[in-house]
């Protein structure tokens, strides 16, 4: 069976303040419920998932990139090097890893880039709950 981690970052639209990604890996028959992109969820479920995302993930991993960086390397780059560092946090390493949006060119971990994956991944949903919920108690 592959392990598959799921990618995501929030952050880029407000450009204020660092951008954090998440990766998470999921079994396959998780009893997660509601899953969903964090920005279409209420704050409150956010949370609640948040919490059971943690107690049933196989591994998260969280990484952000600072202001200094997003200003030097620009935003889009800045969020590929915290969804770099999000999957270099994980306790288990993947097989394969889903990114929403576009693939990690740098990345050893083979990947692909999936357009609105967070729509359509449990695990890039997860992993955008988990940065969303994160960043937001920053």
């Amino acid at each position: 069976m592959k392990i598959i981690a799921g990618v995501d970052e929030v952050g880029r639209g407000p450009l204020a303040g660092p951008v954090y990604a998440a990766a998470v890996i999921l079994s396959k028959n998780h009893t997660l419920i509601g899953l969903e992109d964090s920005k279409k969820i209420s704050k409150k479920k956010r949370e609640l998932l948040f919490l059971d995302i943690r107690k049933q993930a196989i591994s998260i991993g969280v990484g952000y990139a600072d202001v200094k960086t997003i200003d030097k390397i620009n935003i889009r780059e800045a969020s590929f090097i915290a969804m770099e560092i999000a999957l270099k946090n994980l306790s288990k390493t993947p097989d394969y890893a889903l990114i929403d949006g576009f693939p990690l060119k740098s990345q050893n971990i083979p990947n692909e880039g999936v357009i609105k994956g967070d729509t359509i991944h449990d695990n890039i949903k997860a992993a955008s709950i988990i940065a969303k919920v994160i960043r937001d108690n920053l």
